[in-house]
C-alpha cells in the first residue's frame, strides 16, 4: 500500500497556473473513486485560490487516464450505482469556474476521455488515442461520453466510436474539432502550461464568464443563448478589470488585471 498522493499539485504562482497530475501509473490512471474525489477536491480548492487563475490536468506519458476502475463497478447493482452517485464527481468538475486545459499524452479512454471533455480544452500529444470503449463491457458511457463527444464530433462519428468501441488517434481528435491543438509528446506539458499562462493573462471575471458563455452554446437555443451572453458582457462592465482593460488599450499599453 504507498502513501503517495494520488494527485499530484504543482503550483506556479508567478505565472498563475497550476498542474494537476495523475499518479496512478500502474493502472494507466484508472479513475476510482479515491482519485476522482482527489481530483475535484483539488480543483475546487485551486478555483478558490486568488494566486492561481488557470489550471492544468495530466497524465503521464502512457495515459491521461485509460477509463473508471472497473474493479469498482463489476459487481454492482442499479442501487449500488445509484447509491454511490460516482457519476456525480464528473459534475464537480464541470461546476469549475476557472479555465482547465487537459493536456492528452497516450491512452484517454471511457471515463478518462469524459474527463478531458469535461474540461475546458484539450492539448492532446502526438500519441493521444480517444475512444469510448465500454460497448465491449456490456455498457455505454454514462458520465456524459454520449452527449459531450456527440457534440464535439457530430453524429455519425461519435455513432461509430461508440458503437464499435474503436478509438481515434490525435490527428483525428484535431481534425474533428475534439482538440485544439496536436503537439510533439515532449512538449505537451510544456505546452499546454504555457497556453495556461497565455490565458492567465486575462481578467479573471472575464474568463470565468467567457467559459460560462461558450459553455451555454451546448446547453440552450440560440435565442436564449444570446440573451445569456449579452447579460454577461452587460455585467462586466460593472468590474475595475473592464475599466483597467479598455483604458489600457486606449493608452496603448498591457492591463494590469486584478480580478476586481
Amino acid at each position: 500500500m504507498t502513501d503517495e498522493p494520488l494527485i499530484l499539485v504543482e503550483r506556479d504562482e508567478e505565472r498563475r497556473v497550476a498542474l494537476l497530475r495523475f499518479n496512478r501509473p500502474k493502472q494507466l490512471n484508472a479513475l476510482n473513486g479515491q482519485v476522482m474525489d482527489g481530483l475535484c477536491s483539488a480543483l475546487e480548492a485551486l478555483d478558490r485560490d486568488d494566486a492561481i487563475r488557470v489550471l492544468v490536468v495530466t497524465g503521464n506519458e502512457r495515459a491521461f487516464a485509460a477509463g473508471a476502475d472497473i474493479g469498482e463497478m463489476a459487481d454492482a447493482s442499479p442501487i449500488d450505482m445509484l447509491r454511490t452517485n460516482r457519476i456525480a464527481q464528473w459534475d464537480r468538475v464541470r461546476r469549475i469556474g476557472k479555465p482547465v486545459i487537459a493536456a492528452v499524452a497516450g491512452w484517454c479512454l471511457g471515463g478518462g476521455c469524459e474527463l478531458a471533455m469535461a474540461l475546458d480544452l484539450i492539448v492532446a500529444a502526438e500519441s493521444a488515442r480517444f475512444g469510448q470503449p465500454e460497448i465491449n463491457i456490456g455498457v455505454i458511457p454514462g458520465a456524459g461520453g454520449t452527449q459531450r463527444l456527440t457534440r464535439a464530433v457530430g453524429k455519425s462519428v461519435a455513432m461509430e466510436m461508440i458503437l464499435s468501441g474503436e478509438p481515434i488517434d490525435a490527428r483525428e481528435a484535431h481534425r474533428l474539432g475534439l482538440v485544439a491543438r496536436v503537439v510533439p509528446n515532449e512538449l505537451l506539458v510544456e505546452d499546454a502550461l504555457d497556453l495556461a499562462a497565455k490565458i492567465a493573462t486575462k481578467s479573471p471575471l472575464a474568463l470565468r464568464l467567457a467559459k460560462e458563455a461558450v459553455n451555454a452554446a451546448y446547453e440552450m437555443s440560440l435565442t436564449d443563448a444570446l440573451a445569456h451572453e449579452r447579460r454577461l458582457f452587460y455585467l462586466l462592465f460593472a468590474s475595475e478589470d473592464q475599466k483597467e482593460g479598455m483604458a489600457a488599450f486606449l493608452e496603448k499599453r498591457d492591463p494590469d488585471f486584478k480580478g476586481r
